[in-house]
């Protein structure tokens, strides 16, 4: 054997004379394979001025003194191109790249290809650790997509660990997102990287967002937020309304600082929410309130909403104005207990399919000019759920319009005073329906006529007979009308 198995160094023989030829040659290799690093490696022809010691890795379709060479390296010593033959495992620094390149039996490539997996640690321009095993310092991070998507995950261990990303200022946490715990997806933040708090929560059992730690979503500093999240009650829920109140309250408190100014900021607050299998009332102070309801959204899940006044003494409660109670729209479903319905135009109007629930303790009061109550529109339904008591006249107590429904099934309705029903007591036309089955209706001075059913409209009594509405002037039908 007359050279080494790896460099290829020639040995100096037994008999061999100048031996110093053969060790100069053997240090001139060593010379350009130890530390090695190499100018360049795309080039395929050689350079037309080289120095003593340049070294290459020969690009593919080499030329000249080159030809032949492509992968090895060619180093300019004593005037002449040196060719070496790499062998699997040989490490080279591409000076041009600042790049080291590994050889690895058929091609030079990236040395990070083989030792980076795995690596215990790796620091980009910082120094990793054993928490931080990869650290970054950078202005800026990318993680591209190869072919379409791109997922970055964050895996961890047990549903009580924590996978997370960890904003922080000064290496202090302020903001945190992720799975912090448990398996529902939450944002906390923090003010000094030592106190935590829950800002939101998305719950991975049912979807539901949650603003744990917020303020209530009636309140006045949540106008942007109750735009996109609705409030999910977890108990009945009262909304206050007072003459000493502030639009600007929450509304959740009998107090000046708690209730509201207005009814109809009552009515906002209620259908904003999602009432889930709970109650919302909106609770009156006692006085005349000129403006009342007018309710033309549904709460969510079509729930009904209550409008209670004075159960004791209706009469100290009382809603005034031109229409007393507005609710008109599919959907809408209002109920009324504790109030004195004193409408210039109208004591309720039921409108465009909604719903209207008359409770415990209404009075229907000074004088309205259609009527005490009217349904106008397909699917608008009155229903009375107790008793109550009139003590003013109207054109109209009852008033049922094209295909409402007014149902007042076995309740004791009280007259007071001397009352005119100049149009009828109960009148209905264009295919509506009165409906007060096993009703009865007693006390005051009653005049005007008793009924009027047209245009193929029903009033139906239950066979209670000509005499079952108070008046002093006998029913009428027209037009396919039917009382009976």
């Amino acid at each position: 054997m007359d050279q080494s198995e790896n460099l290829s160094l020639p040995y100096i023989m037994p008999s061999q004379a100048q031996k110093h030829v053969t060790h100069n040659e053997a240090i001139r290799t060593l010379d350009a394979l130890v530390q090695l690093a190499v100018l360049d490696r795309h080039l395929a022809s050689p350079p037309i001025s080289p120095s003593d010691g340049d070294r290459y890795i020969v690009a593919a379709a080499a030329s000249g003194a080159w030809t032949a060479r492509e992968g090895q390296v060619a180093a300019w010593q004593d005037g002449a191109w040196v060719f070496l033959a790499p062998r699997p495992g040989w490490l080279a620094f591409v000076a041009d790249e600042a790049r080291l390149v590994a050889f690895d039996g058929a091609a030079w490539i990236d040395a990070a290809v083989h030792s980076l997996n795995p690596a215990p640690r790796v620091g980009v321009n910082t120094t990793a650790d054993d928490t931080n095993r990869l650290a970054v310092r950078s202005p800026a991070s990318l993680f591209d997509q190869e072919s379409g998507d791109h997922r970055l995950k964050v895996n961890k261990a047990a549903p009580g660990d924590t996978a997370s990303v960890l904003f922080q200022t000064g290496y202090s946490g302020r903001a945190e997102f992720g799975l912090a715990g448990n398996d529902d997806w939450s944002v906390k933040v923090s003010a000094d990287g030592s106190a935590w708090v829950e800002a939101l929560r998305a719950e991975a059992a049912t979807g539901r967002v949650l603003l744990p730690t917020a303020l209530p979503l009636v309140h006045p500093e949540q106008v942007v937020t109750r735009r996109h999240v609705r409030e999910v009650l977890a108990a009945d829920r009262t909304y206050y309304v007072r003459a000493d109140g502030s639009d600007s309250n929450d509304g959740l408190a009998d107090s000046a600082g708690g209730a509201f100014l207005t009814i109809a900021k009552a009515v906002a607050a209620a259908v904003a929410i999602d009432p889930s299998t709970y109650n919302v009332t909106i609770q009156l102070q006692d006085g005349t309130w000129t403006v009342g309801p007018s309710i033309a959204t549904p709460m969510l899940n079509n729930k009904p909403l209550t409008l209670r006044g004075n159960l004791s003494t209706p009469a100290s409660c009382v809603i005034a104005g031109a229409t007393s109670v507005s609710a008109s729209g599919a959907g809408v479903s209002l109920n009324l207990a504790g109030l004195s319905l004193n409408g210039t135009l109208l004591g309720i109007n039921c409108s465009a399919g909604a719903t209207v629930g008359i409770g415990a303790a209404i009075v229907f009061g000074a004088a309205s000019s259609q009527a005490h109550m009217r349904t106008n529109g397909p699917g608008s339904t009155i229903n009375v759920n107790a008793d109550y008591a009139i003590n003013a006249a109207s054109p109209r107590h009852f008033y049922a319009s094209p295909n409402g429904f007014i149902n007042c099934f076995n309740r004791t309705v009280t007259l007071s005073g001397t009352l005119n029903f100049s149009s009828a007591f109960a009148f209905a036309d264009r295919g509506a329906l009165i409906s007060t089955n096993a009703s009865t209706f007693t006390g005051g001075t009653v005049t005007g006529k008793r009924y009027e059913a047209q245009t193929n409209a029903v009033i139906y009594t239950g066979g209670a007979g000509a005499s079952h509405y108070p008046g002093s002037i006998a029913g009428t039908t027209a037009t396919g009308g039917q009382y009976g």
